[in-house]
């Protein structure tokens, strides 16, 4: 799976121009999501000397990042046709996203199992409640079938 990751806000606080404090558990899940074979880009609004500051920060922890700002390393304006700012990947990772964050527990959670939010809210739900197996895959009533 490719992942384009941002920066400021996800792996590390807002603290733009300067970086900001890592966020719990971030560059030691981005770690095991490559060990695991997964691509990751760094997406992130930041150019030259703060981009560059970024790449390092992030390579001094262990992370290192397939391309940076792009679809694949060599890729230029001038060598694809088809050149867009845009990313063709999989899944972003990206604190603006509609609910925000989650924690980086989840998104690791979520991107090996390859499940949705829905999938951990009933898996959150259902673990709270001392329900069976079976109990929990019933069919439910709803509110309105009770009338």
């Amino acid at each position: 799976m490719t992942i384009a990751v941002d920066f400021d806000g996800t792996i590390v606080t807002h603290n733009y121009p300067e970086i900001g404090e890592e966020i719990p558990f971030a560059t030691q899940t981005l770690r095991m999501l490559t060990e695991k074979g997964h691509r990751l880009i760094l997406w992130t609004v930041r150019q030259g000397r703060f981009l560059d500051e970024a790449v390092e920060w992030c390579r001094q922890r262990g992370v290192e990042f397939y391309a940076v700002n792009l679809d694949y390393p060599e890729e230029t304006p001038q060598n694809n046709e088809h050149w867009t700012r845009k990313l063709k990947v999989d899944v972003f990772i990206d604190d603006r996203n509609l609910g925000g964050l989650p924690d980086w527990g989840t998104i690791y959670r979520m991107i090996t199992r390859n499940c949705t939010w829905n999938d951990v809210i009933e898996e959150t739900l259902d673990g709270s409640r001392p329900y069976d197996y079976d109990q929990r895959h019933r069919r439910r009533r709803r509110w309105w079938q009770i009338f």
